[in-house]
C-alpha cells in the first residue's frame, strides 16, 4: 500500500496545539453529530491532541473510539485528555491513513478533521477510510480552504502570508485548498452517496481576535512551518517577522474580522 509522502506543515509547536486543543465536536464536527449515537464504533483519523476524539467518546459510549495519528508524541497528550475526562472507551495508535492497520468493515463511523489537506494522496486516504467502514456506516471529512480565507481590515501583508503558506504547504506535498476539493476526492475514491456541505469559523470578538492573531504570529516565527519556510527558500526570517507583526496589528484592530471556510463531506458506505 502507498505510504505517506507529504510533510506535515504545522508540526506540534505550542502555537499549533493552542489552536488544535480549542477544537470540539460542536465547533468542528457539527455536520457529523446527527450520525452519532451510543454503541457505535468510531475511528478518528489524525486525532491530534484528542479534544474532538474525547467528545465523540462521550457521545457513543458504550461504543468505542479508536484514535490514530501519524505523530506518536501528540498521542500522549490525547491520551491524557481522555483520561482527564474519565473516558475509558478510547484507544490510541500510530497510523498512516494511506495504509490503515485495521481489517475491512471495522468501524461504523470514520472521521478526519483537517487531515486530507496534509496528506500526499487524499484519494487513497479516503479509499482506506472507506475500506475500514462497515456497510451502512459513514465516512466524514472536514477541511479548511486557505485560498478562500477572508478578513478585514485587508492588510496586504496578510495576503502575503496567505500566499506564502500555500506555497509552503504545496511544497510539502499537501493541498491547502482542500475544502473545495473534498467532493471531487470522494467521488474519485469510489463513493456515490455523498452529502457535501460547508461550515465556518469566524473570529470577531476582541478575545477571538487576540487568540487567532497571536497563535498565527507565533506559528509564523516559531513553529515547524517557520523552519520549513526558511529552509525551503520560501521566505527569510525578516519576512516572517514582518508577517508576525502584521498579525498582531490586525488583532489589535477594533473592526477586525476573520472567516475560515471549510468543506465537509458525509459519505455513506
Amino acid at each position: 500500500m502507498p505510504k505517506e509522502t507529504a510533510v506535515y506543515t504545522h508540526g506540534h509547536h505550542e502555537s499549533v496545539l493552542r489552536s488544535h486543543t480549542w477544537r470540539t465536536a460542536e465547533n468542528s464536527a457539527a455536520y457529523l453529530l446527527g450520525e452519532l449515537r451510543p454503541g457505535l464504533d468510531v475511528l478518528d483519523v489524525g486525532c491530534g491532541p484528542g479534544t474532538i476524539t474525547a467528545d465523540f467518546a462521550a457521545l457513543v459510549a458504550p461504543g468505542r473510539v479508536t484514535a490514530v495519528d501519524a505523530a506518536e508524541d501528540v498521542l500522549a497528550q490525547a491520551r491524557a485528555h481522555a483520561e482527564g475526562r474519565g473516558l475509558d472507551n478510547v484507544r490510541f495508535a500510530v497510523a498512516d491513513v494511506h495504509d490503515l492497520d485495521f481489517p475491512d468493515d471495522s468501524f461504523d463511523v470514520v472521521h478526519a478533521h483537517q487531515v486530507l489537506q496534509h496528506v500526499g494522496d487524499p484519494v487513497q486516504a479516503l479509499r482506506e477510510m472507506r475500506r475500514v467502514c462497515r456497510p451502512g456506516g459513514v465516512v466524514a471529512a472536514r477541511d479548511s480552504d486557505y485560498g478562500a480565507f477572508t478578513w478585514f481590515p485587508e492588510l496586504p501583508v496578510l495576503t502575503e502570508w496567505q500566499e506564502l503558506y500555500s506555497r509552503v504547504a504545496r511544497a510539502n506535498g499537501g493541498e491547502p485548498d482542500a475544502g473545495r476539493r473534498l467532493l471531487s476526492w470522494a467521488r474519485a475514491a469510489g463513493f456515490t452517496d455523498i452529502t457535501a456541505t460547508a461550515g465556518t469559523w469566524c473570529f470577531a470578538t476582541p478575545e477571538e481576535r487576540a487568540w487567532w492573531s497571536g497563535l498565527w504570529a507565533d506559528r509564523t516565527t516559531a513553529s515547524v512551518y517557520a523552519r520549513i519556510a526558511v529552509e525551503g527558500g520560501h521566505a527569510g526570517a525578516g519576512q516572517l517577522a514582518a508577517i508576525a507583526d502584521a498579525w498582531r496589528a490586525w488583532g489589535a484592530e477594533d473592526d477586525a474580522w476573520f472567516l475560515v471556510p471549510h468543506g465537509e463531506i458525509l459519505c455513506r458506505v
